[in-house]
């Protein structure tokens, strides 16, 4: 079966992630950019290093071609957020990347782009499955005959994408810092590109993970907490100013502080934002998903600016972005992106805005985040996620979105919605959202209270009550 999620067809390879879909699924969209006329607009492809993703790509740009459409192959495994800014910045009407993301080793998948370099909407990927489901036998063509004809052009976009970057920087003033990054590229593709962009900005960088390991050293490729200890402990042993870990295709950031601390994301998403209207003056909205800080409001509110909820998502938050002309819009795992730049999530933008933080500010992240807690109050965030069997599946979609029953949370509630999951919002301030993962079989809880650990408590009243 080939099915969209919030980021894309994502399977187990060998089980749906075959040459047989990926053909199909790439007639789908052939089939697709021709009833809409723009088959003379070459289609953006790019790959990361996950096990058989170059392999992939090549299927898929052999079944463009042979459908008369165009490609344009990035040469080298990319960072997603590399191929978004080609797909935007080359004109094309389309793109893909093949990639998995951040999840486990054994996923790989399709992320599909459109004009602009968004990632697809809903009602883009509804009729490319549809399309799928009408789909005759793909034609195809062989990779190097496609080559050799021109159907298929070999492209090196890097360092456009890493100029656009650097062009946006304080260069003179990060020079003048001197300051010392570990990276941990998490066995993906970030390195390159960041590395470069520290390193022209005189940044003292070492990296670590940074071999082609299609397992991610065992490690889920997400920057988490826990899958990003070692950098804690290096960044403390080595006396590092900032670490930072990039997901599997570098859409995503995690960060560690000088201290060896963890920086959740949602304090990544109130950092930049603080940072991009409090010191650099860029004005605008800030867009975040329902699973995302409201800590962002209240500092959206005393800049006299909104903060939009949207659905879980990235293109829910570019949408939005673009509707209101916001500065910045981000989720609380990790993803972000800033006006001017890419409408979809950039780990290695991101990454660079906060190294310019570190060095124009003067002073460590603990502290930035000190003086933001002392005015705007503090959050904690707890989260939950397990995996279940179709039938127990059924049993909790019932429970929560039939018949619409809550447990005792021993709070009086201010509202509930349904937008996305369940997310109920408590009267003395706080909420817990309940949804399913739109990129894993996973049914994630997330609380925000102002401790962490009352945070936990209603997330175990939330399990007990679904008999999770």
């Amino acid at each position: 079966m080939i099915k969209f999620g919030t980021g894309g067809f994502r399977a187990v390879i060998a089980d749906d992630f075959t040459r047989a879909n990926l053909e199909l699924l790439s007639q789908g969209l052939a089939d697709k950019i021709k009833s809409e006329k723009v088959e003379s607009f070459p289609v953006v492809i790019g790959y990361d290093r996950r096990f058989m993703s170059d392999i992939a790509a090549k299927w898929c740009a052999c079944v463009l071609a042979a459908n008369g459409i165009g490609v344009q192959l990035i040469n080298e495994d990319s960072p997603t957020p590399l191929i978004m800014y080609t797909v935007k910045t080359s004109g094309a009407y389309y793109g893909m990347a093949i990639t998995a993301s951040h999840n486990p080793a054994e996923y790989n998948g399709v992320k599909v782009f459109t004009h602009g370099g968004r990632d697809a909407s809903k009602d883009v990927t509804d009729d490319i499955e549809r399309r799928i489901a009408m789909a005759n036998v793909p034609k195809t063509l062989p990779f190097d005959s496609a080559v050799e004809n021109g159907s298929i052009r070999i492209i090196n976009p890097k360092n456009d994408y890493i100029d656009s970057i650097l062009s946006v920087l304080d260069i003179e003033k990060i020079k003048r810092s001197s300051v010392k990054v570990l990276l941990d590229p998490m066995f993906g593709v970030s390195r390159t590109c960041l590395q470069t962009i520290l390193l022209t900005c005189r940044c003292e960088v070492d990296v670590i993970n940074d071999r082609h390991d299609t397992l991610f050293g065992g490690r889920l490729p997400a920057p988490t907490a826990k899958t990003l200890r070692q950098l804690s402990a290096r960044v403390v042993d080595n006396g590092y100013d900032l670490g930072i870990g990039t997901d599997g295709d570098a859409d995503r950031i995690g960060l560690i502080d000088a201290s060896g601390r963890f920086i959740h994301p949602n304090d990544i998403m109130v950092l930049l934002y603080y940072y991009l209207r409090k010191y650099k003056g860029w004005k605008g909205d800030v867009v975040r998903n329902l699973c995302t800080t409201h800590l962002l409001d209240r500092i959206a509110e005393d800049f006299g600016d909104r903060c939009h909820e949207v659905p879980v998502g990235f293109k829910y938050i570019s949408q939005k972005m673009e509707e209101t002309d916001a500065l910045i819009g981000g989720e609380s795992s990790g993803g972000l992106t800033v006006r001017g730049h890419i409408p979809g999530k950039d780990g290695i933008y991101a990454a660079a805005l906060l190294v310019e933080m570190l060095c124009t500010i003067g002073k460590p992240i603990s502290e930035i985040l000190d003086e933001i807690h002392a005015k705007y109050g503090n959050f904690g965030m707890a989260e939950f996620d397990c995996r279940f069997s179709d039938e127990k599946k059924l049993e909790i979609e019932k429970t929560l979105f039939e018949e619409r029953l809550l447990p005792d949370f021993g709070l009086a509630i201010a509202k509930t919605s349904y937008a996305d999951g369940l997310k109920v919002t408590f009267a003395d301030g706080g909420w817990i959202n309940c949804r399913f993962s739109g990129t894993e079989p996973l049914i994630r809880i997330f609380c925000e209270r102002e401790t962490v650990e009352d945070g936990r408590r209603l997330i175990d009243v939330m399990r007990s009550f679904l008999g999770l």
